[in-house]
Formats: structure tokens, sequence, C-alpha cells
């Protein structure tokens, strides 16, 4: 197990990426902030404190369930959704936010389920790690850290004190644990 990213570099890489969303943006008119559950919804409120703490806006953050949506064997029903969007995505700037990005699968499922909610202006998607072997046609807008791995021998984690306790980001053999 190698430590790729401690607290502070986890929280830089949010406030840059924070900093990008608004310089790309020209500001927050017409912005939302959507995270993939689970570690993507706590990145995506982060983000949105930061440009709240920058612009003195609050943006609406949801939360979206993309297990409906896939097209693997982690699907689920429409009736098992626990997203938690509860505003209109209609011509809004919709800011996808995930921990990890690898195959490009779970963002393709995230677009489907925001679609179906709406038609947004566009989705520009955060992710905090880009670690590559994508499978579809999928490119991060706002990325906090590209890490070359092995598709086959290598696991990215990402933890979060939200959920893990702490914050960081940890490259493992595949069947190692933290």
């Amino acid at each position: 197990m190698v430590k790729i990213l401690g607290e502070d570099d986890v929280r830089r890489s949010l406030m840059r990426i924070s900093h990008e969303i608004l310089e790309k943006n020209k500001g927050a008119e017409d912005l939302v902030i959507i995270g993939i559950i689970t570690r993507g919804w706590y990145l995506a409120k982060r983000i949105a404190k930061n440009i709240s703490m920058i612009e003195g806006v609050e943006l609406p953050v949801g939360a979206l369930d993309v297990a409906p949506f896939r097209d693997d064997e982690k699907r689920t029903t429409k009736e098992q959704d626990k997203s938690i969007i509860d505003f209109n995505l209609q011509g809004k700037k919709v800011i996808l936010v995930d921990d990890v990005l690898f195959t490009g699968r779970t963002i393709r499922a995230a677009m489907d389920a925001i679609i179906s909610r709406g038609r947004p202006k566009s989705i520009q998607l955060a992710v905090l790690i880009d670690r590559g072997h994508r499978e579809f046609p999928i490119r991060p807008d706002y990325v906090g850290k590209n890490i070359p791995s092995s598709k086959d021998l290598e696991v990215v984690k990402v933890r979060l004190k939200e959920v893990d306790g702490e914050d960081g980001v940890y490259i493992l053999k595949v069947g190692d644990d933290i």
C-alpha cells in the first residue's frame, strides 16, 4: 500500500478544482453540483463549500445514485434509487463529481441518470483521481491528480473523513486492504 495523497493534498486539490470550475464558468451562475454516492457526494459538498467561501453564494448540491442506470452486475432497479436531487436541472450547468475515474462506466450511468431528470445546459466532470483505463470516450474537465496504475493488478482507494475517518488516497495491490 502506497499513500498517494494526504489530507492537505486532498484539501488543496479540491480548492484548485473549485477555482477552476469558477474560472471556466465565469462565476457560479446557473451551477449545480451533483456528487455520485458515496464519496463523490462528500467531495461535491466540499467543492460547494469552497465555492461558497470564494464567491459568497450557496450552490445546490445533490447526491446521485447511478446503480439503476448501470449496464453491469452492480445494477439495481429505479425503485431502489437513493438519489437526493431536490432542484431543477433544466438549463443548469451540472458539475458532476466523483472520487475516482477509471473505465468511465459509472460516469456514463451518471449522465443517463442526470438526463432522465431534465435537460441541463451542460455536464462537466470533476474527479479527485483519474487513473486511466477508459472503456468509454469520457474525459474529466477537472482533475485533482492523475495516477497511472495497473488495470488488473492495482486498486486506487479514496478515504474521506465523512466515511472513513481520514482523508487520503492509496494505491494497493489487488487483494490488499487498508
